[in-house]
């Protein structure tokens, strides 16, 4: 009404970006080096992405078959507080209505990680918010094998997805990055690995916790 003052709620909070998921997944270190401390570096792996990437970035739709498909779709979800752009969302027809099927390219190979699904899942509760309607599936298409692996979108991977972008929203809300616990296999293949220097920092700490267990043994053995 007029001369009443209205309260707008807004989230303040920044959007967390449907990349970060996957980053978070392979290491919450490694999501929060490029989220909050803006540490990038490319290696064969990435450039290989972007190449990947670069059609489908381009944006623009089509429909072929009853299937309508858009390339470079922003979505958002405000209960997670999630942005991003899918790559290729396809949109099937049903009846009088559409089903959304989210569409992932990736370099590679399917991983024995679940990097790729949360980050598809993720883009599957974005749709099912901006659409209404429920999206049980979608598909991670790998440039190595040239196929298609389709993700159902199930209560198990739906948790894990809700859990990592809680995880990673506590990490950026406190504004500091994880310390590495030990060296990992993946490792060898992040891009960040000199960035990083897991060995340099997590040594020092595993050093550190030794002689403090050492030092809490000897008092306890010679206390009366």
């Amino acid at each position: 009404m007029a001369g009443e003052a209205v309260t707008l709620l807004v989230d303040e909070r920044e959007p967390i970006p449907l990349s970060a998921l996957q980053h978070a997944v392979y290491c919450l270190r490694q999501a929060a080096l490029i989220h909050i401390e803006r540490a990038w570096a490319d290696n064969r792996f990435t450039a290989e992405g972007n190449v990947l990437h670069a059609v489908a970035d381009k944006g623009g739709k089509r429909k072929i078959r009853g299937v309508r498909r858009v390339m470079a779709l922003p979505l958002s979800c405000r209960r997670l507080n999630l942005s991003g752009t899918a790559d290729v969302v396809e949109f099937l027809e049903e009846g009088e209505v559409e089903t959304a099927y989210p569409l992932e390219y990736k370099r590679g190979k399917p991983k024995l990680h679940r990097a790729d699904e949360v980050q598809l899942c993720a883009q599957a509760l974005c749709l099912e918010e901006m659409t209404g309607r429920p999206v049980p599936e979608g598909a991670l298409f790998y440039a190595e094998t040239k196929r298609r692996v389709v993700v159902p979108f199930d209560a198990d991977l739906r948790r894990l997805t809700e859990d990592t972008v809680q995880a990673l929203a506590e990490v950026l809300a406190t504004g500091r990055t994880p310390p590495p616990t030990t060296r990992r296999e993946r490792c060898r293949a992040c891009s960040l690995l000199e960035l990083c220097r897991p060995d340099a920092v997590a040594k020092p700490v595993r050093a550190w916790r030794s002689r403090m267990v050492e030092r809490s043994l000897s008092s306890s053995e010679v206390a009366p």
